[in-house]
């Protein structure tokens, strides 16, 4: 059934309504299932009220990539905030290193559109710094993890000789399996399987670096 258009969006609400449809879409079916005029279907307006907001498809898929971006961040943060309080100092930094691969890891399997949106949209290393790309707390995945890093040089649990480029590293070992599984040859692996998986290969980026 076609949806009548609406007129009565508020300053800056079309946009979020426009944002929340190709969120959806791209949780469905990953960036390629972003459309702008089903985006418009979806919010109740006629297609050309979206190009007040968004240029052109290229644009709402780029918007839509770093909200995705942001909730992993929230979902690392989630991790993050479930560390116990009570751990030393060397046990927290540990701790911290393995809740940004458990939150990435953890939206891939739970997420697995959003992610695609997230993370195969092309962005320079500028995004890793985004504002748009942030949790709650106004932190990038890739801040997070940098301040895990931080945490493990400041306790002496990572060389400082060791701690450049250390980011790279790590994303790339735990982003490496979340592709294996979702588009891979490990895509049919059953989930508690995919599960250990990355809980052993954590466990092994800590260790080694």
């Amino acid at each position: 059934m076609s949806l009548a258009p609406r007129t009565n969006y508020r300053h800056g609400d079309l946009r979020q309504a426009l944002l929340a449809a190709g969120l959806d879409m791209a949780r469905e079916g990953g960036p390629d299932a972003v459309v702008l005029r089903e985006a418009t279907r979806r919010a109740g307006v006629s297609p050309n009220a979206a190009y007040r907001h968004f240029a052109d498809r290229t644009e709402l898929v780029q918007a839509v990539s770093d909200a995705a971006r942001a909730r992993v961040a929230a979902a690392i943060e989630a991790e993050w905030d479930a560390v116990p309080s009570t751990l030393s100092a060397a046990d927290a930094a540990h701790a911290h290193l393995r809740a940004v691969g458990r939150g990435y890891l953890g939206f891939a399997r739970d997420e697995p559109g959003l992610f695609r949106a997230a993370f195969t949209v092309p962005r320079g290393p500028e995004a890793a710094f985004d504002p748009a790309e942030a949790g709650p707390r106004d932190r990038t995945s890739f801040q997070l993890l940098a301040t895990a890093l931080d945490e493990l040089v400041a306790v002496g649990a990572l060389p400082r000789e060791r701690r450049s480029g250390a980011e790279l590293s790590a994303w790339s070992a735990v982003h490496g399996l979340a592709m294996l599984v979702l588009e891979g040859p490990l895509r049919n692996l059953d989930r508690e399987v995919a599960r250990a998986a990355g809980a052993r290969l954590i466990d092994m980026v800590d260790r080694g670096l």
